[in-house]
């Protein structure tokens, strides 16, 4: 199963500049997603961090492999942000980062369930630029309804 930006955009309520996944490349409910995030120079956080060497925050590369992991939140419990809900990033563990992720690199998002309970999820998640690891992250994520 892929997403496309149209379809990804009715799982994640995320908008530009904040919006960090591109495409689903495979998706296995209740199990594990693979999605991707484009990363350009045109990216506004660029200008700030760094002018004369460019690299990705490490607290983005976080939040889309949070993003990847609230896709595959809502697809496993069959609910959307239009029905009132939304995935929240609650926590991190065990956080690592290996590389810079730079302008021309295409972040590879990947994240497995640990489990899930009452809403209350844990993800095992790596992101990865041309099979080496950038980032590794336990993270949690809490289901709400909007009120």
């Amino acid at each position: 199963m892929v997403m496309d930006i149209n379809e990804i955009r009715e799982y994640l309520p995320h908008r530009y500049p904040f919006l960090l996944v591109d495409r689903v490349m495979e998706i296995t409910v209740g199990e594990s997603i693979v999605a991707y995030k484009n990363v350009s120079i045109n990216e506004p956080f660029f200008t700030g961090h760094f002018p004369h060497h460019p690299i990705m925050p490490g607290v983005l590369i976080i939040e889309a492999m949070a993003q990847a992991c609230g896709i595959l939140g809502f697809k496993t419990v069959n609910k959307m942000p239009a029905d009132g809900y939304v995935y929240y990033l609650v926590g991190s563990d065990n956080v690592r980062f290996k590389r810079p992720v730079m302008p021309g690199d295409q972040l590879r998002l990947e994240a497995d369930v640990i489990r899930g309970k009452r809403g209350i999820w844990k993800f095992a998640c790596r992101a990865t630029v041309d099979g080496e690891l950038a980032c590794e992250a336990e993270i949690i994520c809490a289901e709400r309804k909007v009120a």
